[in-house]
């Protein structure tokens, strides 16, 4: 075992001690709120994380890509739920190599055409393939609309003999970040009642809809709340990020209901007056936010970006020196497309690394 610190840098750091608690907290929060847990991949990637949460009490897996169903079907995760269409090939061919290995594996379908498809290469292949109606409940980017559209769509499954509809995915992401927790609470109930009437209505007409899935981490103790809501698939509660913290929790302004977990080590390449220079810029963090990194246990420091390889520190009253050498963790802005960026995840447990697990994509190449 060595000390993080001779980590080379910039590397994805995760503090084991905080992850467990996250994990084990979740699952403590749907046992007590008798809801179940199928969390998303799509944050981490990782093989090692996706065991940890069914070894926590998980019923299975969401993932965002037939990529990442591979990559855990293969090893040995089952009761995953594909969250995106899969249309056109080779998609839907690898979708029945997967099922073949794990007939539990669930898909999303929106659009009566991709169903036609999917009914006849599972005629094809001899295999049946349990589907949910992707509802969009505001997010306007895939999902057909509550009411008729989906009464429409779900008449299609039943009449499509190698699938089986079990219910609706009714994903809000748009409201995943919403400030203010009754501001989230408002707006995403809005949000989670049309899928509610629209399940209400298909069982009314005979509809099988067992599962309604939704929910975010930013949602999870909202969603769950709503009677019908049958399972939740949070994500970044593992890792957490800035974006999440600035979104206010139920007891104050910063999110804190789980702890930041994984973040970027750095390291101090430039020190002069007023300002330090670490080696994690925009190449080390993804973008995608008008926000950067913050430190993770500095006080008085603001990082902003200066370039694909560098990270600057304006340096005000720091709470500790920073001086050359020093290497340093920063909560990441947006977890899920930083994770994107790396290979690995060095695992440390108080500041030893015990592990090292690898980010799924990264072993055969980006899909």
């Amino acid at each position: 075992m060595k000390n993080f610190r001779d980590l080379p840098t910039p590397s994805l750091v995760l503090d084991l001690e905080r992850f467990e608690a996250n994990l084990e907290k979740m699952s403590r929060f749907v046992a007590e709120r008798g809801v179940a847990l199928r969390p998303h991949a799509k944050t981490h990637k990782c093989v090692q994380i996706g065991r940890r949460q069914v070894a926590q009490g998980a019923i299975g897996i969401c993932v965002a890509t037939i990529a990442e169903a591979e990559v855990l079907s293969g090893a040995g995760i089952g009761g995953l739920l594909i969250t995106s269409e899969l249309v056109g090939e080779p998609k839907v061919s690898r979708f029945i190599n997967v099922l073949k290995s794990k007939p539990d594996t669930m898909l999303v379908v929106d659009n009566a055409e991709n169903v036609a498809h999917l009914q006849d290469s599972l005629r094809q292949a001899g295999l049946y393939a349990s589907v949910l109606i992707d509802l969009d409940v505001g997010q306007n980017r895939t999902g057909v609309k509550p009411g008729k559209p989906a009464h429409a769509l779900a008449v299609t499954v039943d009449r499509s003999p190698n699938l089986r509809l079990e219910g609706i995915c009714a994903y809000a992401g748009h409201l995943a970040h919403v400030k203010g927790f009754d501001n989230r609470r408002q707006a995403s109930r809005a949000a989670i009642q049309q899928a509610l009437e629209t399940r209400e209505s298909l069982r009314r007409d005979g509809h099988h809809v067992p599962i309604l899935t939704g929910g975010s981490t930013g949602t999870y103790n909202i969603d769950s709340e709503m009677e019908d809501i049958t399972e939740i698939q949070p994500g970044s509660y593992v890792f957490m990020d800035v974006e999440y913290r600035r979104i206010g929790g139920s007891a104050g302004d910063v999110y804190e209901d789980f702890a930041p977990a994984l973040c970027v080590l750095a390291t101090v390449v430039h020190s002069s007056p007023g300002k330090a220079i670490v080696d994690a810029g925009l190449k080390a963090f993804a973008t995608d936010r008008p926000f950067g990194p913050e430190p993770l246990s500095l006080k008085g420091v603001k990082y902003e970006f200066a370039g694909d390889e560098h990270g600057r520190l304006i340096i005000e009253s720091p709470s500790e020196p920073i001086r050359l050498g020093d290497k340093h963790r920063f909560i990441i802005p947006h977890t899920d497309p930083t994770v994107n960026l790396y290979g690995r995840i060095h695992c440390i447990r108080g500041e030893e690394v015990v592990d090292v697990w690898p980010i799924m994509e990264r072993a055969g190449g980006y899909f």
